[in-house]
């Protein structure tokens, strides 16, 4: 009799639990297709997916020793999923050049090429060995997202550097703001082939944003096309809110409450900025006289509203060309891959390939496209 209360006592225990994360899961589905500025707190599920999908999966091998009736109800909701699953973990064969001419497109945040590390000769060091990285990988065309270009006299080099090793004499740069001694701190397109025109999207909107978007026609072999480079609204997490994530001693309640729902404060808010920002650059593109790939820092992952958005015009290169699961942030927070190159119908796309080795909070990203039919 007692073992049997106990057991009773246990699976309603894990009713209450497989509830709980079911109707999180279910939400989680839900908050792609919803404009963030429409239910705040939304986002958060699709945000918290990968641990919730780890969570529904316990449970259904647990209930499978319990009740398989539970098993099968929760395995009807990982069903109701659908191709959102993909979204995450993927196969992808990616598509044949049939003689086009191949492009390597490269997308990385670089994180100001580590400019303000205490340590100047360290920062130097490591300026340099993310520059000798994005040159072994021979690019045609690189974004970079939180780019630093300091003018001239100055040791810290980057822009000149970088179009002499690359080979890219053609480049395009845009500067949310400068500090003193022309510290220039913005997003940058380097080019092997012509640029024959060049714009950029100043986001409108009600909070002050630094996060901009470039774009330039670029005159490949087989024909132009259009590259956008997309930097989309951080977090802005400050030093204090880092120290706070990277604490290993416990600290007292209040001031570790006031700290948590700051960050989640400003994780909430940067949700309809980013939605905002999305939509301004789908209207952007949906003009475009060329066809499209859009590279970038979307700060969003794939169970997003912004996601949900460019995916429904144009196709995610790493589902399409590559395996697995993708990782493209490096930082403390686990926001997994929020790094992105997409691109248009009229373009295909290959060898999909993250970089494995952290230099700086993003991993690198790039991958092989052609146009399918030349000019």
């Amino acid at each position: 009799m007692l073992k049997a209360k106990k057991i009773f006592k246990f699976t309603f225990f894990l009713k209450v639990i497989s509830v709980g994360v079911t109707v999180a899961l279910l939400l989680s589905y839900l908050s792609p297709f919803i404009e963030p500025a429409t239910l705040r707190l939304l986002p958060l599920f699709g945000l918290a997916y990968p641990i919730l999908i780890c969570f529904h999966f316990l449970l259904i091998i647990v209930w499978l020793f319990f009740n398989k009736k539970w098993a099968l109800a929760l395995g009807i909701v990982f069903l109701a999923g659908g191709n959102l699953h993909f979204r995450t973990f993927t196969i992808g064969f990616g598509d044949t050049p049939n003689g086009a001419k191949e492009i390597n497109v490269m997308s990385y945040n670089v994180r100001l090429f580590d400019r303000y590390n205490p340590n100047f000769e360290q920062a130097v060091k490591h300026k340099d060995k993310i520059i000798g990285f994005v040159k072994s990988k021979n690019a045609d065309i690189v974004c970079f997202q939180e780019f630093f270009h300091q003018d001239q006299p100055t040791k810290f080099v980057t822009r000149d550097t970088l179009t002499n090793l690359l080979n890219t004499p053609y480049y395009h740069e845009r500067y949310a703001h400068t500090l003193k001694g022309n510290h220039n701190f913005g997003i940058a397109l380097f080019s092997k082939f012509p640029i024959v025109k060049k714009g950029e999207i100043a986001f409108k909107g009600k909070e002050l944003s630094f996060n901009y978007c470039i774009f330039a026609d670029i005159k490949t072999p087989d024909g132009i096309i259009r590259v956008y480079n997309a930097h989309l609204q951080s977090i802005r997490l400050n030093q204090e809110d880092y120290n706070a994530i990277n604490e290993t001693e416990s600290e007292e309640l209040e001031t570790g409450t006031s700290t948590f729902f700051s960050i989640l404060k400003k994780v909430v808010n940067a949700y309809p900025v980013r939605a905002n920002q999305t939509n301004q650059l789908i209207r952007h593109i949906k003009s475009s006289p060329h066809p499209v790939v859009i590279c970038g820092d979307f700060n969003d992952t794939p169970m997003s509203y912004t996601y949900t958005t460019f995916n429904a015009l144009l196709t995610d290169a790493f589902r399409n060309s590559s395996w697995g699961i993708g990782k493209t942030y490096a930082g403390t927070l686990p926001a997994g891959r929020i790094d992105y190159i997409f691109h248009s119908s009229e373009i295909g796309s290959r060898n999909f390939t993250i970089q494995d080795q952290r230099q700086s909070d993003h991993f690198a990203i790039n991958s092989s496209i052609f146009l399918k039919n030349k000019e």
